[in-house]
Formats: C-alpha cells, structure tokens, sequence
C-alpha cells in the first residue's frame, strides 16, 4: 500500500521536526515547506494527499496559501488543516470560509493530531470514492460492503435498482432534466430506507440510473414497495403535461424513424443472502443482473425477488 503523503508548510523548524515525529513511526511520509510559495511549489511538484498549514509565515499568510490551493480545480479534494498559535475563533471561520477541511491550535496534542490527520484522510478517501452526483458511495465501497456482509455470514438482503426507460428521456429532455430523474431516484430510496430506521443500511449509487442498497432480510420487501409507490408519484413532475397526457415521449432517429417511450418506471431485484450462498460481490451481482432482466421485461415498475 503507498504511504499518504503529507506536506507541513510552517516557517518553525521547531513544529516541523515535531509533527514529523509524530506522523512517520504511524507510517506517513511527511515533507516540509518554511514558506508558503515554496509549499505551493511543492503542492504541485509532490502531489501531497493532506496539507498542514501554518497560518503565520514570512512571506504569506496561510489565508492566502489556502485561497490559493482551493482556486485550481486540481486540489479541490486535497484536504487542508490549519495549525496556529492563535486561538481566535475569527481566524477558524476565515480558514474554513477559505477551504480548510480542519483546524488545530497550537500546542499540538499528540493524539489529536493523529486522529484529525486520519479521520480527514478517510473522508477525503471516501469523497473521492462516491457519486459526484448523488454524493452515495460509489462502486468499491459497494464491493467493499458487500464482501464484509458476506465474511460476517449473517444473513442480508440486497437489491439493485434501475430505471427503465432513462435513456430516451435524458435525450428528449436533456442532462439537467435527466440528472433530476437520477437525484429524485437516490432521494426516494434514501426515504424508504430511512423510514425504517434500520442503522446498518447501506445506500449506493453503482452509475448512471442504477442504484443498489443493502438491508435486512425481513424489511427488504416492505421498502422495496415504497420505493416503487413514492417513485411512480413522484416521477411524474419531471415530464411535460402533454407527455403525461399521452402515456409516452416520442423520439425520432437520424433516420425518421419515430419510436414511443412510456413514462420511466423502476425496477427492482431483490437478493436475499443467507450464509454459504454467495462467496463474493460478483457472484451475487450475477444472480441480481438476472433478476433485473426479468423485472425489466414486464410492463410498469417491478420487483423480482430470490
């Protein structure tokens, strides 16, 4: 596994060799920068995963260092955490207004700073790992979660969601209307999993209109019916009156050919796992992409289940 990189850019030699034997015996490779265009330099040259920031320095402030991080589009995701010898609540809303992810005031305690350091990598890690669109975990999380259900033999059940007829309508209404269709979707499944308050579900987004969640066996029917119930209401307010009027969209190919979309419905396959049946996130995908089929095949939203 590669080392996280970590930047310190703080003009005190002093907190430097401090922070860094704190960080290295964890395993961190951690750099250092005593001003702040020279951590800008080093930012783009060492690509760090985490950036400590000194706020007071010779040549900039680190106000002006974070400002300028966060305006490259390059380092949105890099995770910065402010260190200074001033407790000024001031300071800490401009630092946060700014981008930093974190703030720790100075003197440093040793356990604080391995918990932010860690717990502000897994977030970022996690960020980057989810829907830009939904904000859901996205594909490795999901195998992740999965293969942890299954080692754990308890039984579970799963289901993958996908939108039928998506496609000709992100086409006849355009992008921004057909990720209203997908951000709708997340919010509907994300209200019937709620609604139950069962703490250890799992909601994810695998792309484009496919949706997957992971609950308990004994509620996974009950949601599933929810979910076909608020999506069949409420997807109706993203069509045109007249569209709704017909039942259909039309659309029309480079060769005049017209064909007839009916409204988007849902459909829904239900896995239910029990111990020694599946032995990873593959072979139950397999089993849930044929039951999907066969929900897909009928008319309307549906749920076919195992």
């Amino acid at each position: 596994m590669f080392q996280k990189k970590i930047l310190i850019i703080d003009d005190s030699d002093f907190f430097a060799k401090y922070i860094m034997d704190i960080l290295i015996p964890e395993g961190y490779a951690v750099m250092h920068a005593k001003m702040g265009k020279e951590g800008l330099r080093m930012v783009r040259t060492e690509k760090p995963d985490l950036v400590l920031l000194d706020l007071v320095m010779p040549d900039m402030n680190g106000f002006e260092v974070c400002r300028i991080l966060r305006e490259s589009e390059s380092n949105n995701l890099m995770p910065i955490i402010i260190l200074t010898s001033q407790d000024n609540q001031d300071d800490k809303l401009i630092g946060l207004e700014l981008g930093a992810d974190d703030y720790i005031t100075k003197p440093l305690n040793d356990r604080e700073l391995l918990i932010r350091v860690k717990n502000t990598l897994k977030r970022i890690e996690r960020n980057r790992g989810a829907n830009p669109l939904t904000g859901l975990p996205g594909n490795l999380e999901i195998q992740a979660e999965i293969n942890a259900r299954i080692e754990k033999e308890t039984p579970f059940a799963t289901v993958y969601a996908d939108l039928d007829n998506f496609k000709a309508y992100n086409d006849a209404y355009g992008f921004a209307k057909g990720d209203m269709a997908i951000k709708l979707t997340a919010d509907i499944i994300m209200d019937g999993i709620q609604a139950h308050e069962n703490k250890d579900d799992f909601i994810g987004h695998i792309g484009g209109d496919d949706f997957i969640f992971i609950t308990s066996p004994h509620i996974a029917e009950s949601i599933c019916k929810k979910v076909i119930f608020q999506f069949d209401k409420r997807i109706t307010e993203l069509y045109n009156k007249e569209d709704l009027e017909t039942g259909y969209i039309i659309t029309v190919n480079p060769l005049g050919k017209r064909t007839e979309y009916p409204i988007m419905t849902i459909s829904l396959a239900l896995v239910n796992h029990q111990p020694g049946i599946y032995y990873n996130h593959i072979q139950l995908a397999e089993i849930a992409a044929e039951l999907k089929r066969r929900a897909k095949a009928k008319l309307g939203s549906n749920l076919v289940k195992c």
